[in-house]
């Protein structure tokens, strides 16, 4: 299972211990407004289940990774992707509100967008973002990733549709930003 590293963070995957960190994000509305509806502990005890697998590339899972401070070695928040095909993943993030804002989101998916095409077999990534989540729009933007399209009316959340935001990323051209 990897384990990423960059200047101030280092990306783990998921253990037993991680558990009251990520019930504590996926209960947090500020971090699951554009995500999902409150769930019973259950529900998100069994996505957390699911991530705890073990993982290698073209598993059929997500590779989920937290990411800490190195230094201190304080969760920060999740990392990851799951394939969507042999050679296409769909990456995902969420970050605990006081890391929001810092360079943490960015830092840590330029290291899982690197692990992904150089080691991850990966050809081509995506991402999906409910429409009005204008920080995750802004991360995924600044790491390459260009808007796709738009579903209308593609997740019910919060009472009403709401559109997504398609972003995808193909491995030429993150090898073209970097001058490869």
């Amino acid at each position: 299972m990897p384990v990423l590293t960059t200047a101030r963070l280092t990306c783990t995957p998921l253990g037993e211990e991680d558990w009251p960190f990520f019930l504590a994000l996926q209960q947090h509305p500020d971090v699951m407004r554009y995500v999902a509806e409150d769930r019973p502990v259950s529900a998100i005890r069994e996505a957390f289940d699911s991530r705890l697998l073990p993982w290698m590339p073209g598993s059929a899972h997500w590779l989920c990774l937290v990411v800490r401070d190195t230094v201190s070695q304080t969760p920060l928040g999740v990392t990851g992707y799951i394939h969507r095909e042999s050679d296409c993943a769909e990456v995902g993030f969420l970050f605990a509100p006081s890391a929001q804002g810092k360079g943490y989101g960015y830092e840590s998916l330029e290291a899982l967008v690197d692990y992904a095409f150089t080691h991850g077999g990966i050809r081509r990534l995506t991402a999906t973002v409910t429409a009005g989540n204008a920080a995750s729009r802004g991360l995924l933007e600044k790491a390459g990733f260009r808007l796709e399209g738009e579903l209308r009316e593609s997740y019910y959340l919060a009472g009403r549709w709401q559109n997504d935001w398609l972003f995808g990323l193909l491995k030429h051209e993150i090898q073209t930003l970097k001058g490869n």
